[in-house]
């Protein structure tokens, strides 16, 4: 039986709007918002709309609200916001990627302690359903690994660099002019942002609540010209990759670049576009695509939730229940490209293989393996290096 909500929405930015546009479309919903609460009194809001607030406590304190949406870019008081609600009995549907990330065992605990859902389809790769499949299509499957392109700004920037031929810089800027790139990407640009992404990916996969720190991130911030010719001349195509797999007991993850082939579904992923790729024991390998940001794909993921609640769905956490030994580990060996600018940048880098070595006036590079402990601890970021995660031929 359909629960009948009335929700308190926290931020009226891109997504907020797009979910109250949405709804407004959506017919055989039985929601209604109460409230929105807003941070800015001196901005414009939209005609017609008497519910804005800016005291939180409107909604947290309404006994009437039984959902809190919320959609704000502050992690710190999201996070304030989601626990309050959940401590005062209200459902919660939150966006908020950093803020899962960090505090997610935390917010594990209340929910069981509290009772209530807390859903966030919309923090991982917009419109796809990852999280869902996870806690339902695969709950018993034996989980191998998962990977994909989590963050469309850094997809259509390179997809764009390679096909338009363009510099970084040049390409960024586009972005900015479109809105696929905030006016500071760092989170993006630097990989950040599918980080925090691959850690709650990681909590429905294998069981594991893992601190974003505890997984290695390179972002694509240092890419040049010759990284992108490298990869035309190759056949290849350069991705940002968050990966995670298990081997022998221990969970292995990071956020790379990675050059992919042909043979790869990610070489067809271009542009905003995010993809998912699932690998498990009884069903093989299953591949989602769709778009990874904007207004009304991620508010689309934010009405999934908002309707999966109104039927009292809640995540069950059966891989965190069913994981018994588990461990996650950066201990391991990885073939990177390594593109640098002069042999001292990687003196305290430990090559343990170098299978490739080339060496120019303007371009040098090197394909080697490398501990991933090693190179997280040598930081390539403060030297200009760029690093890219190279398929074996």
């Amino acid at each position: 039986m359909q629960k009948q909500l009335k929700i308190g929405l926290f931020g009226f930015g891109v997504v907020g709007s797009g979910l109250f546009e949405v709804l407004k479309q959506t017919p055989g919903f039985k929601t209604e918002i109460l409230k929105i609460c807003v941070k800015d009194r001196k901005k414009n809001r939209p005609d017609g709309i008497d519910i804005f607030t800016f005291e939180k406590d409107d909604i947290l304190g309404n006994s009437d609200i039984n959902l809190v949406v919320e959609l704000i870019d502050d992690p710190d008081e999201a996070f304030e916001i989601v626990k309050t609600a959940m401590q005062r009995g209200k459902a919660v549907v939150s966006a908020n990627k950093k803020m899962i990330a960090e505090h997610l065992e935390e917010l594990h605990a209340l929910q069981q302690a509290y009772r209530v859902p807390f859903l966030y389809e919309a923090s991982v790769c917009g419109s796809i359903p990852v999280i869902r499949n996870l806690e339902e299509y695969y709950d018993n499957d034996l989980l191998s690994s998962i990977e994909g392109i989590c963050n469309g700004t850094t997809n259509y920037i390179l997809t764009r660099t390679i096909e338009d031929r363009k510099s970084y810089e040049e390409v960024l800027s586009v972005a900015k002019k479109l809105g696929f790139a905030e006016s500071n990407p760092k989170l993006d640009v630097e990989a950040f942002d599918p980080k925090f992404k691959l850690t709650i990916l990681i909590a429905h996969t294998f069981g594991l609540f893992l601190h974003p720190d505890q997984i290695f991130n390179y972002g694509i911030q240092h890419l040049s010209a010759e990284d992108t010719n490298y990869a035309r001349e190759k056949g290849l195509k350069l991705k940002l990759i968050a990966k995670a797999y298990k081997n022998n007991g221990k969970i292995h993850g990071w956020v790379i670049p990675e050059f992919v082939t042909t043979q790869s579904h990610f070489y067809h992923v271009q542009n905003e576009y995010n993809a998912v790729q699932i690998g498990a024991a009884f069903t093989d390998s299953q591949f989602f695509i769709g778009k990874g940001a904007g207004s009304f794909p991620t508010a689309s993921a934010v009405l999934s939730d908002i309707s999966a609640i109104s039927y009292e769905y809640r995540y069950e956490y059966k891989k965190a229940r069913q994981n018994q030994s588990s461990e996650f580990s950066n201990d391991l060996n990885i073939r990177l490209y390594i593109r640098y600018k002069n042999e001292e940048d990687l003196s305290e880098l430990e090559l343990i293989d170098v299978e490739e070595s080339h060496i120019n006036k303007n371009y040098r590079y090197k394909i080697a393996q490398v501990n991933l402990a090693n190179i997280q601890e040598f930081d390539p970021s403060s030297r200009g290096i760029f690093i890219a995660h190279h398929p074996a031929y």
